[in-house]
């Protein structure tokens, strides 16, 4: 299976992109968070990914963070929820705000998104149940704690969950909370 992909990104048609790995281009499907953080055609990009294989294709599917690809296989084990539909939960919210509403049981965030019925939801949230927590896993060498409070900070002062998340990605490994939202206010003043 392949766990991760770095390249040099040549193609972005959402839902997908084409990463150049010494000559060869490999073609994935993200979701449209990810795909708001790639860097520019020609950048540099590294992604975790996830091989799905059925008898008309071989689909590889990239994600930023390995938390998007745990919350992505998590999605795709409950029964009728398949890759696309995945994408699109992805696409619609955060990691945060789908393991809060796995978390409190609430269906109505997850109506919100394109696709998703009241049946869905509940089937969801019914199968997950439990079964989705992310604050046991790292991205970019922080602790969740730090980048969530960081991330909520930013959220309460007025910014949309993409510009938090853009500016946190941003930040040191080992800042403390009261520094990353000092150095993200910093970011959004310039």
């Amino acid at each position: 299976m392949i766990g991760r992909i770095t390249g040099i990104l040549i193609e972005k048609l959402p839902p997908h992109i084409c990463i150049d790995v010494n000559g060869v281009g490999y073609d994935l499907e993200v979701p449209m968070s990810t795909l708001y953080d790639l860097p520019d055609l020609g950048g540099k990009v590294s992604l975790f990914t996830h091989l799905a294989i059925r008898e008309d294709a071989h689909i590889l599917y990239g994600f930023l963070t390995a938390e998007e690809r745990i919350a992505f296989r998590s999605l795709i084990k409950v029964s009728g929820i398949g890759a696309r539909t995945a994408l699109a939960i992805l696409s619609g919210m955060s990691n945060q705000t789908l393991s809060q509403a796995i978390q409190q049981q609430d269906a109505s965030l997850l109506v919100k998104i394109p696709g998703i019925g009241a049946k869905t939801a509940a089937r969801l949230l019914l199968e997950l149940k439990g079964k989705f927590d992310l604050s046991s896993h790292t991205t970019e060498n922080q602790q969740p704690s730090v980048q969530s409070d960081i991330l909520n900070a930013l959220m309460a002062l007025g910014y949309s969950e993409k510009e938090s998340r853009h500016a946190v990605k941003q930040l040191p490994a080992d800042i403390s909370v009261s520094d990353g939202i000092r150095l993200a206010l910093q970011q959004f003043a310039k």
